[in-house]
């Protein structure tokens, strides 16, 4: 096993590793930018290496830093997480070139399956099921012609894409160019190649996608799927694990599908295959992304594996501990990613300080989360700042506790997405299971109780109650005893005290 391993991330996902190497005896090394010295992977991690300005092209996405960096702290194995450099082919290439170890799959495997043209082209020799379209990038004349042939809507994407970005539902033919234009000019800016393709679009689709795991030694399994279909535009908000509509049968062919398209690819660590399933439950292969996920907290819930540690175990060169007959998929898991952005102001981001944080905990309650009461918030990078996964027996305790742990969550000093997630579990189509990639859209369009205009008001009212409760002044009494204008003090009140108060404000 390794002895020391350089995190090439940030944020959550990067103390989440930190973690994982310290439950496993790795010393872990991190880098951080300019506005991330005080950052909590900074503070988790035993080394810490400063790499430049908060620009991601001259600190996180810049491969000859962060190889300087595991040069001089002497790390054996870089993990880089997901997002910036984790699906880069030259990256891993560069690892393996400089004698460090690339925690995930191997470059010819990641380029095969990065381009999401090329994977169309590998699957369809595998015998994979995949949505009618384009194999290639096409030009304007040869989408108009497709577009033509496999009939209206379809969705343009980018070859190089993910995250939504490059991405056009053309409802017709007279939305084809400008579309077109638009998809493309987004490619090149997000991924330096304005390659489309077009493919058919499914009405109201289901987003499921398949754990897998591979081996150096040719061993691959499946880990059960995770519904994603609530999204806002085409990035992923909640994910879950089981998803309500796949039975064992489903379960299985989706699995076998799934290995079978990691074979192809000569795949191993961790990866998962996404699909698309309509509604009579046919599901196309959609891509592949050759990493760890953000949602990978839910199989972990249900399978009872850590896949951190498998990622480590298997870069190390160790097999697969377990056969596919030895997995079981137990209880319910449904995990919200918590983002620093205000729902009521068309999601728009909320950099600053965190001046006040109170965290939920309680029976099947995990948060994943890369904040700390003080920190300042970046506008420079994602604005994801926790997942928050609850789980249960069923699905219908997963969503109550995680409900229940939704309403304990407190930031204060900027705006989060909190809200949104207890409307959405509130609302009885995601409690009844009918979800599909619109559902998001429909829930946002209906009036919501969690944004009454009052609100504000009554924050600055609650606000005013702290201010006028808290001792005014506090000076050291005899035997270090706290005095406030001469008296003894009364302890200080807890954030649990506020959150009390607060809350008797809002309900009062």
């Amino acid at each position: 096993m390794f002895k020391r391993v350089l995190i090439a991330n940030r944020g959550e996902i990067a103390v989440r590793i930190i973690r994982a190497c310290r439950e496993m005896g790795i010393e872990s090394v991190v880098v951080f930018s300019d506005v991330d010295r005080k950052a909590l992977h900074v503070r988790k991690a035993d080394y810490a290496y400063h790499i430049g300005p908060a620009t991601a092209s001259e600190s996180y996405l810049n491969v000859d830093k962060i190889l300087d960096v595991a040069r001089r702290s002497q790390a054996e194995a870089i993990h880089p997480g997901y997002g910036f450099l984790s699906e880069n082919a030259r990256f891993a290439r560069a690892c393996a070139d400089h004698g460090f170890k690339f925690i995930g799959p191997s470059p010819e495997s990641m380029e095969m399956m990065g381009s999401k043209t090329r994977a169309r082209q590998n699957m369809k020799r595998a015998g994979v099921p995949f949505v009618p379209g384009s194999e290639h990038g096409l030009d304007i004349d040869a989408a108009e012609r497709l577009a033509e042939q496999i009939g209206y809507p379809v969705m343009l994407k980018a070859a190089a894409g993910g995250g939504g970005k490059g991405m056009r539902l053309v409802q017709s033919a007279g939305e084809l160019h400008s579309a077109y234009e638009n998809a493309r000019s987004e490619a090149q800016r997000s991924f330096g190649d304005n390659e489309v393709y077009l493919e058919k679009y499914i009405i109201n689709p289901r987003h499921v996608e398949m754990q897998i795991f591979g081996d150096e030694h040719g061993n691959v399994v499946y880990l059960g799927e995770r519904e994603c279909s609530v999204q806002r535009r085409h990035q992923k908000v909640m994910e879950e694990s089981p998803c309500p509509i796949v039975d064992e049968d489903m379960r299985r062919r989706m699995g076998e599908i799934a290995v079978r398209v990691a074979k192809a690819a000569n795949y191993y660590n961790a990866g998962t295959i996404e699909f698309l399933v309509d509604e009579q439950r046919n599901f196309y292969f959609l891509e592949m992304n050759t990493r760890l996920q953000v949602e990978h907290p839910v199989t972990e819930f249900v399978t009872g594996l850590d896949l951190v540690h498998l990622q480590m175990r298997v870069a190390a060169g160790e097999k697969l501990p377990f056969r596919q007959e030895d997995i079981r998929l137990r209880g319910h898991a449904i995990e919200c990613r918590v983002y620093a952005e205000d729902p009521d102001n068309n999601f728009f981001p909320s950099p600053g300080q965190i001046t006040r944080l109170i965290s939920p905990s309680g029976p099947g309650i995990r948060r994943d989360s890369g904040m700390y009461e003080g920190w300042n918030v970046p506008i420079e990078y994602d604005p994801l700042l926790a997942k928050l996964v609850g789980y249960g027996e069923d699905r219908e305790q997963a969503i109550n506790r995680l409900l229940r742990a939704l309403n304990e969550y407190f930031v204060g000093g900027i705006k989060t997405n909190i809200s949104l997630f207890r409307r959405i579990l509130k609302d009885p189509d995601f409690r009844a299971g009918n979800l599909d990639t619109g559902f998001l859209d429909r829930l946002l369009a209906k009036p919501s109780n969690e944004t009454d205009p009052r609100r504000p008001i009554v924050a600055a009212i609650g606000a005013a109650i702290f201010a006028s409760l808290e001792p005014k002044a506090t000076l050291p009494g005899a035997n270090g005893a706290t005095q406030v204008n001469g008296n003894a003090a009364p302890p200080p009140a807890s954030n649990w005290r506020r959150a009390a108060r607060a809350e008797a404000v809002r309900e009062g």
